[in-house]
């Protein structure tokens, strides 16, 4: 997805740092509240910034943004379609008429210098139009999904002439974007990772305008990627391994472990307890080949079965997945769903035997430290592994794949799922998402029951061992892991 030059570049502003990842190094941005004093000049040109929408994004990235800029006279405007539910909540954070930061969502992109499209991905694919006729001449559009560029791509479109279009994506749910923010503010550093992105840059200040952004979101790091090859990872990895997978696997662990004689709360410990807490804890502090490393002899023969038998058809459904998202065929049926529902909500999937068990486990979690499961703990490293995988033969970056594939998973949405449910973060996470982890996550589930768990009772491939130990990803999750904030998300 990226040129070999593609994920380096330069800043007239801030001062920029090299990561070193498999086969070279790659350009970053080291973030933090010590370069809010940069922001003015960084955003040259720019005296409003417009937020259109107050979903999850909408909704932390308008409040970062205006306390990030407070004092540097970038005003922060809000702008939302007439008669906006949203409008109550937005006003209730201090966006109003009265001082003139909340609007009509096309008023406000007609006064915007940087108009940040943050609405939902339906809407904004039947609505961008109207908001491009409204654009200011030289305002940049702001994108935090690269779901807009996909339709245009695969209906012919194409974003208006003498605008920059660039992006700045948060790896994270929105949530996690704002409470690691506010924890910054004694944590310096403290944040949700993003990539960034420069599609158009008709004035030249395309880089540093997006950087300021990213920093101003409290990023603690920024890694450059193409929008292109930020919309395929993104949503992709919506329908894998942070929701769609996951989904899939802990429906069928819970299963495997009840035939095998566990009551409900001791299955629901093997599977969704286990994936959110100590496995995904292992991975956030210590990296992937920690949580084979920790096992003991019997344990490891555990997972090597285990990560032997799902890693395989994993890895297809994540290539097919990939290659839906690639021919605009998952785009559509994204569009095709939001015009069935017709707006209606969509009923939530938590309603399986296996989420009742979750409130007692809850409950009992200060009696003892779960210990990590070796099969669970197999099948899920399988399932990343095989994203990871994908993603390295598509010619992602490393930073992106490390992000959009592991980093994204244990330091924000695992942890939302270890404190709600896994259930609860697939019926409250975005509408693309949600549309995609609910067509995706039955045929992951399908393909574990059906294909995987049984040929886990066979031994373990030794040459898939050995890819995982040897396999370059541990040096770039290393590479990361010195950048990593020093504080897990709060969730208080």
């Amino acid at each position: 997805m990226t040129s070999p030059n593609e994920n380096h570049f330069t800043s007239d502003v801030f001062a920029v740092e090299t990561m070193n990842v498999p086969g070279g190094a790659e350009t970053i941005l080291r973030g933090g509240r010590h370069l809010f004093p940069l922001l003015p000049r960084a955003f040259a040109g720019v005296q409003q910034i417009g937020v259109l929408g107050w979903g999850p994004q909408g909704r932390a990235q308008a409040r970062n943004l205006r306390d990030s800029l407070a004092g540097s006279g970038i005003r922060v405007v809000v702008g939302l379609r007439p008669g906006s539910a949203s409008a109550a909540d937005a006003r209730a954070h201090g966006f109003t008429e009265e001082n003139g930061t909340l609007g009509d969502w096309l008023t406000v992109a007609a006064e915007s210098d940087l108009v940040l499209l943050l609405i939902a991905d339906a809407a904004l694919a039947a609505h961008h139009e109207k908001i491009f006729g409204a654009l200011r001449p030289g305002a940049t559009i702001g994108l935090s999904h690269g779901f807009l560029l996909g339709h245009l791509t695969t209906t012919g479109g194409d974003f208006s002439a003498g605008h920059g279009v660039i992006a700045v994506c948060p790896k994270g749910m929105g949530d996690s974007v704002r409470r690691l923010y506010e924890q910054g503010a004694h944590i310096n550093g403290a944040g949700i990772n993003s990539s960034f992105a420069v599609h158009a840059d008709p004035d030249g200040n395309a880089v540093d305008r997006a950087l300021a952004w990213s920093v101003a979101l409290g990023s603690p790091w920024t890694f450059r990627t193409t929008l292109r090859g930020e919309y395929l990872s993104d949503i992709v990895g919506e329908r894998a391994i942070l929701l769609g997978a996951v989904h899939g696997l802990v429906e069928s662990l819970f299963q495997r472990w009840r035939l095998a004689g566990d009551g409900p709360e001791r299955a629901y410990e093997r599977a969704p307890e286990n994936i959110t807490g100590p496995i995904a804890a292992t991975i956030s502090r210590s990296g992937l080949a920690a949580v084979r490393e920790q096992l003991d002899p019997a344990g490891r023969d555990t997972f090597d079965r285990a990560y032997s038998a799902v890693y395989g058809p994993a890895r297809d459904l994540v290539a097919e997945i990939y290659d839906e998202v690639a021919d605009g065929t998952e785009l559509r049926s994204v569009i095709l769903a939001e015009r069935r529902l017709s707006g209606r909500p969509m009923a939530n999937i938590g309603g399986s035997p296996m989420w009742a068990a979750g409130a007692a486990v809850r409950a009992r979690r200060a009696e003892r430290k779960l210990p990590v499961d070796p099969f669970t703990a197999g099948a899920f490293v399988a399932s990343m592994m095989a994203q990871i995988d994908e993603f390295a033969s598509r010619d992602h970056p490393w930073s992106e794949i490390v992000n959009e594939s592991v980093i994204e998973a244990v330091d924000s949405l695992l942890p939302y799922m270890h404190a709600r449910d896994v259930a609860y973060m697939v019926d409250n996470c975005s509408r693309t998402a949600r549309l995609g982890a609910r067509r995706w996550g039955p045929r992951f589930q399908a393909a574990y029951e059906q294909i995987a768990f049984p040929a886990a009772e066979g031994p373990a491939d030794p040459g898939l061992i050995a890819s995982f130990t040897e396999h370059p990803v541990h040096t770039a999750l290393a590479a990361a892991a010195r950048l990593r904030p020093s504080v897990d998300i709060s969730l208080a």
